[in-house]
């Protein structure tokens, strides 16, 4: 007899990526609102972690193409929340003003619980493991995260 069509979609590692992926999104708005993407919280998050980068650095840093991220870091510019500077060579420093600083403050005693609501189906162990396995499986340097005592991502 052949297998149904949802029995092999649900053991599809794309499909519960992206399964997770929306889980995700969909915590993060009802946590924070829909007045911030997860991106542009990420692009915050990296500036205020490491400010006057310029945009190439950031795009690495949040792992997004160039283009994308000049077009995240425009909108959040037109948004006040960050201030893009020109430098030689056509490349721009970014830092955050202090109303991005204060978008951030609001949002970061926030985001741990957020994430501990996200993880909760998962016992302690299985966090910590999950983390491991999902920094391992996007390839991520051991000097750029490493998973705490909490499961959660200190970068």
């Amino acid at each position: 007899m052949k297998p149904r069509f949802d029995e092999h979609l649900y053991h599809e590692p794309g499909h519960l990526i992206r399964r997770a992926h929306q889980l995700a999104v969909a915590t993060f708005h009802a946590v924070h609102g829909r007045h911030i993407t997860p991106v542009q919280y990420a692009v915050l998050r990296a500036l205020a972690e490491h400010p006057g980068i310029d945009q190439v650095t950031l795009a690495d840093k949040v792992a997004l193409d160039t283009s994308t991220t000049a077009d995240i870091a425009a909108r959040l510019e037109t948004k006040g929340w960050i201030v893009r500077e020109l430098l030689p060579r056509r490349q721009r420093r970014l830092r955050l003003t202090d109303e991005g600083q204060a978008i951030l403050d609001r949002m970061l005693p926030h985001v741990d619980p957020m994430y501990g609501q996200l993880m909760q189906p998962l016992s302690a162990e299985e966090q910590v493991e999950f983390l491991r396995l999902l920094a391992k499986f996007v390839r991520l340097e051991d000097t750029q995260t490493h998973i705490g005592d909490t499961g959660q991502p200190s970068c």
